[in-house]
């Protein structure tokens, strides 16, 4: 890859250009494909690169907000977002967000805020990723017995559908009641204050296993919650720690948009269980690297650091 590097002002460091456009685009490229905003990657990727953690988790998600836009957009223009249930799960995602953020500013006075961050990781992206890939190795196991695959039988209900104030989303093809859509929303929002990320590696299988909605609908419509709730918690978190680097964040949107593009049309390709095959996987992977870095002895054992950093 050619060295073309630049300064970043906030990091005060000098970073290869093209590395950042490539992550974008890596990131961006799954986020339309899977309906994830791609905070629980991109951040990751840009400790790993040397970015300050701090800096990593508040301009990282500014790609989130680019690449779902992007995401978003072009699912849209295919028809498969229900912006009637994406301005649900946002109303609820913003009260989470506002509670998350006090939570957050709670844990980091105690000084336990990278451990339970990294708890959280490993926990729900452990949990989350080893359900859905159970399952849609039994679809994928059907179908290719010739069974026809489908997450919603007729007449098929659970105790969510049983629930009162009920609301029909026409384009979800859903009658269910708001309270269940509200709640999974302000989880969202709170766990996207608390990690730093757009929540879709939760909100995508929560709506396809639990609401019933359509995969092809889900990717849409949760890529269209994660781009306000990651702009409210990142106005939030930017105004108060003064992290945001504006030329980092400009090269992952960059590379995000682009690659959010393309990762909508070859997702559009693609069987839903297929879909929910490969999700699960990279969601595995991203807990089991985070997982060993907690029991890995780290190189050096003693840090320094400025208070308030």
């Amino acid at each position: 890859m050619p060295r073309v590097g630049i300064y970043l002002p906030i990091a005060e460091m000098s970073v290869n250009v093209f590395v950042l456009l490539a992550m974008g685009g890596a990131v961006g490229f799954l986020s339309g494909m899977f309906g994830v905003g791609g905070g629980f990657l991109i951040t990751p990727l840009l400790i790993f690169y040397n970015i300050p953690p701090a800096i990593a988790v508040a301009t990282g998600a500014n790609q989130v907000i680019a690449s779902s836009f992007s995401g978003a957009l072009a699912h849209f223009k295919r028809k498969s977002l229900d912006l009637k249930l994406g301005t649900v799960l946002l109303a609820g995602g913003i009260v989470g967000a506002s509670l998350g953020v006090s939570v957050f500013a709670y844990l980091r006075r105690l000084g336990q805020l990278d451990l339970i961050v990294s708890l959280l990781y490993v926990a729900f992206l452990g949990v989350v990723g080893g359900l859905m890939l159970m399952e849609s190795v039994r679809a994928i196991r059907r179908s290719r017995g010739g069974q026809t695959v489908t997450l919603r039988k007729p007449g098929q209900h659970n105790w969510i559908h049983r629930l009162p104030l009920k609301m029909r989303f026409r384009a979800s093809k859903l009658f269910v009641s708001v309270i269940p859509v509200l709640a999974l929303g302000a989880f969202i929002g709170f766990l996207a204050s608390i990690m730093g990320v757009g929540g879709g590696f939760i909100m995508v299988p929560a709506l396809i296993y639990l609401l019933k909605v359509p995969t092809n609908v889900v990717i849409g419509t949760s890529l269209f919650q994660i781009i306000f709730v990651a702009a409210f918690t990142t106005i939030i978190h930017s105004t108060a720690n003064q992290t945001v680097d504006v030329v980092l964040a400009f090269l992952l949107m960059v590379g995000g948009v682009a690659g959010a593009q393309y990762g909508a049309r070859v997702g559009q390709k693609l069987r839903g269980e297929q879909l929910r095959a490969l999700l699960a996987l990279l969601v595995l992977a991203v807990a089991l690297r985070l997982g060993f870095d907690l029991f890995v002895r780290p190189e050096s054992v003693y840090s320094l650091s400025m208070g308030g950093v």
